[in-house]
């Protein structure tokens, strides 16, 4: 059975627990007492609901300890929903609390100081998403120890048969040529598999987020495209989360340490 107590707002919970703690409300609480700390029409139940707690040998410094824990949890919740952002692409209407992707991931890269993942099934060569990466090159002029690794799928064209090498080579020259303009490089890996010739032992690297300097993180379904970042329909979201960060970069650290996300050479 569900307390009435949770559907006091924080204030509610934090006065009634202190006039409790302060002994300025003492047993029995009746419903007149409780005006002046809850809501008319919730007071009959919290009387009853004290009445009851008394009833089974509760003390009442033990129901005010109770209440300061349940305004202690909303408080943590409320922190965590502040860490956590709706990130979207396409039609947005009245009333929508959601962050444009293009402009979530620009200020993401404008952030950064020490250390960026990032992970994208596909890129295009459109000029926003240069724009994008331009940014991110800059701060590795302005941070000489910023530390970027992108990884991202090459695929194999379909019926293309060229050895895997040459695929590779093409786009690492794409990437240099029409994606990355800075001088610094970032680290570059992909998954072979993607490669292979035979259709049954072929997989992507799908998966597509950003993490920034172990703690900033965003997953979403855009990849690095135009089309991604402006016109589709992508949903995502931003945390702000050392633990989720960190075990995201985990698991890329480990397919890398064990080579089944391989290091392209640029």
């Amino acid at each position: 059975m569900t307390s009435i107590f949770r559907q006091l707002s924080l204030p509610n919970l934090i006065s009634l627990a202190t006039a409790i703690a302060d002994r300025r409300m003492t047993a029995p609480l009746t419903e007149a007492s409780l005006l002046s700390f809850v809501p008319d029409t919730l007071a009959r139940a919290v009387a009853s609901e004290f009445s009851r707690l008394l009833n089974n040998g509760f003390e009442l410094l033990q129901i005010a300890y109770t209440l300061n824990l349940l305004a202690e949890e909303r408080i943590e919740t409320q922190k965590l929903r502040d860490r956590v952002d709706l990130v979207w692409t396409g039609q947005e209407f009245s009333g929508s609390t959601s962050r444009d992707t293009r402009i979530v991931v620009r200020e993401l890269f404008e952030s950064a100081i020490d250390n960026v993942l990032i992970s994208s099934f596909a890129l295009d060569k459109s000029e926003s998403t240069r724009l994008l990466f331009q940014t991110l090159s800059e701060r590795m002029i302005i941070f000489p120890n910023l530390k970027v690794r992108i990884f991202l799928n090459i695929h194999r064209p379909y019926q293309d048969i060229n050895p895997e090498s040459k695929l590779i080579r093409q786009f690492s020259e794409f990437f240099r040529k029409e994606i990355w303009t800075g001088n610094k490089l970032p680290e570059l890996f992909h998954d072979p598999r993607s490669l292979s010739i035979e259709p049954t032992k072929r997989a992507c690297l799908h998966a597509k987020c950003v993490v920034v300097d172990e703690e900033k993180v965003l997953v979403t379904s855009a990849n690095f495209t135009e089309a991604a970042h402006e016109r589709n329909v992508e949903a995502g979201i931003l945390i702000v989360d050392e633990a989720i960060a960190h075990s995201i970069i985990s698991q890329f650290n480990s397919l890398t340490e064990r080579n089944i996300l391989q290091r392209v050479a640029l």
